[in-house]
């Protein structure tokens, strides 16, 4: 059975510095739960990787907002993301106090400990838990296998595979899965970033090599050109007909990416230009503020050579 995961709250809120009005964010949870969405991700705890001046409520994630969220959708279904680095061990069970029930932990690669303590005290609390092991695209494969087993070891019940770049072509995206599904026998989930349009093509690899977590966002809204379109994906869903994929109401998601894209103006889809150039070098959102944006042929060439020099 797929185990589908609304993203928008967190990841769209890399477009409006997770500025969701909490009217908005409260009809956006309630409606994506009673589409049959299994969790909803309300935000980050306590920012994301980088500070960002005057980030909005889904970017916090403070306990007065989860409880707003858990008084009108049940914690079954409330999700948290968050890099180890920006908590302690006590916002955990404050967080479970407050209504959440599956916390996700973006994994560093070079220093994976402090990250998997905390993930072995959010189980012992009761959480669910995924790790996110991010940019996975550029990741050794070797140090790939030692994190997923790590994660496993530590208590993890989902590890997730982090297209960050949306760079990754199906064939690749199902070889990851299969390897890690070789050394831990959590579930595999995948992030998918859509910068070369692949994202819905990824998520069919995934799924049918074996991962059975999928992320997903409405209009696709997310970090850069943003993530696997839910709408999209539900409908592929239905019109796959899979009776384990659990019933789905796209209408309803349908109807809600219809409020979203009416009052929340950065939710317009789009796949700019240098968004393509990243994904088409398998660089990150970050080496964007590096390229001649407004000359897209130039921006080409750096790329290029922002590539070439990361090889030497």
């Amino acid at each position: 059975m797929i185990v589908n995961l609304d993203v928008t709250l967190r990841d769209g809120g890399y477009r409006n510095n997770f500025d969701f009005p909490l009217d908005y964010a409260l009809h956006h949870a309630r409606e994506s739960v009673a589409a049959g969405m299994e969790w909803v991700e309300i935000g980050y705890r306590n920012g994301s990787f980088k500070p960002q001046p005057g980030i909005g409520r889904t970017g916090v994630g403070a306990d007065d907002y989860i409880r707003a969220v858990a008084e009108v959708v049940s914690p079954d279904r409330l999700c948290m993301i968050l890099h180890p680095k920006n908590i302690t061990s006590e916002d955990l069970p404050l967080m479970y106090e407050a209504g959440i029930r599956l916390v996700r932990f973006c994994l560093p690669s070079g220093a994976p400990e402090p990250g998997l303590a905390l993930l072995a005290q959010a189980a012992d609390l009761g959480f669910t838990t995924t790790v996110n092991i991010t940019r996975v695209s550029q990741l050794d494969r070797r140090r790939l296998v030692d994190l997923a087993a790590l994660s496993g070891d530590a208590g993890a019940d989902v590890v997730y595979l982090a297209d960050s770049n949306g760079s990754m072509l199906p064939r690749e995206v199902s070889q990851l899965v299969t390897l890690v599904r070789s050394v831990t026998d959590a579930a595999i989930g995948l992030h998918a970033h859509n910068n070369l349009g692949l994202a819905l093509a990824n998520a069919i690899a995934a799924v049918d090599a074996g991962a059975t977590w999928i992320d997903s966002s409405v209009l696709g809204m997310g970090k850069g050109p943003g993530n696997l379109v839910t709408e999209q994906w539900l409908a592929y869903l239905g019109r796959h007909s899979r009776p384990a994929d659990g019933g789905y109401d796209l209408g309803r998601i349908l109807n809600l990416a219809h409020r979203m894209e009416s009052e929340i103006a950065e939710a317009t889809p789009s796949l700019p230009l240098p968004d393509l150039v990243l994904g088409h070098f398998d660089l990150s959102v970050e080496e964007r503020a590096k390229l001649p944006v407004d000359r897209i042929g130039d921006a080409f060439s750096a790329a290029r050579e922002l590539t070439a020099a990361g090889a030497r």
